[in-house]
């Protein structure tokens, strides 16, 4: 997810060598996690329905769907096409499977729940206003609805003492609203272009808008609790920081346009290099952390 936000964002702001590598990198890495599965799904099905109704399976369908908007801004509808049918057809199977083992209270990966409905509403409307398959915008804001009721569901439940001890995967509670934001853009640009009543066009517009000033918001709140109670160490849970990172500037790019928010692009422009940032740390570390586990003394000390 991370990968594949940071390389839209970069995209919207011009650095489009710079985008397509962290492409490259998002893609491989789905690729990875897509084999690993299939593999457990094949060889390990007990581990795979345990892991299955987890708000963490959510990731996948999350990803596919970041990964393949930013293939359809490329041109690549097909591949836009076939990631949305695979995502869907992964939320269809994961998503009654996590809301029936749903715990409380929630933390940041919960709204992950969010996320994967709200992924489909901004590939879908991606779809819809650059294809000629304008039917998508209609189940694409319906998925947009659906996901802002889960977060709300998410949110009363909500632990915020986890703005002071997460790992990492409570920025989601400000990303989950950023990718919203985003999928408000997205389906403000389609409005027109699928032929949707001026008055719903507009809606979308200042939907998003107020929901960009919110996502702003708890971008400040988060970083401030970073100031205030670091977390320095590794953690893979890192990684759903650096994508509420890159998704609150894809989203203010995404939004200074489609709602003639021009004071936007300028803060989308900077708060894209800090998410880069991050997720070239974050990858350094991750490739440190991988050599360090399968080393053979790690081995033979297990």
């Amino acid at each position: 997810m991370s990968s594949g936000i940071v390389s839209v964002a970069l995209h919207l702001v011009g650095f489009e060598v710079f985008s397509l590598v962290w492409l490259v990198i998002g893609a491989a890495i789905w690729l990875v996690l897509a084999g690993v599965f299939a593999s457990r799904l094949v060889d390990n099905r007990a581990r795979w329905i345990d892991e299955a109704d987890t708000p963490p399976a959510l990731t996948g369908v999350a990803a596919t769907t970041v990964l393949g908007t930013r293939v359809v801004l490329l041109d690549w509808d097909l591949v836009g096409y076939a990631a949305l049918a695979i995502a869907l057809a992964a939320w269809i199977v994961l998503i009654p499977a996590v809301i029936r083992h749903w715990t409380s209270p929630t933390v940041g990966v919960h709204f992950l729940l969010c996320v994967a409905t709200q992924g489909l509403a901004v590939l879908g409307g991606t779809l819809a206003a650059t294809t000629t398959a304008h039917w998508i915008a209609i189940p694409s804001a319906a998925a947009f609805l659906l996901g802002l009721g889960f977060y709300v569901l998410v949110l009363v439940r909500f632990s915020f003492n986890q703005l002071r001890i997460g790992a990492g995967d409570h920025w989601v509670f400000g990303g989950a609203l950023a990718i919203s934001t985003l999928a408000a853009g997205k389906l403000s640009a389609a409005a027109p272009v699928v032929g949707w009543p001026a008055s719903l066009h507009l809606w979308f517009q200042r939907s998003s808008v107020v929901l960009i000033v919110v996502v702003l918001g708890c971008y400040a709140a988060l970083f401030v609790c970073e100031l205030i109670w670091p977390r320095l160490k590794y953690d893979v849970r890192r990684w759903s920081t650096a994508f509420p990172m890159g998704m609150t500037s894809a989203a203010s790019l995404t939004i200074a346009t489609t709602s003639s928010a021009p004071w936007l692009k300028p803060v989308g422009e900077v708060l894209v290099w800090p998410a880069v940032i991050l997720c070239v740390i974050l990858l350094i570390a991750s490739a440190r952390r991988l050599r360090a586990v399968s080393s053979p003394a790690s081995a033979l000390g297990s």
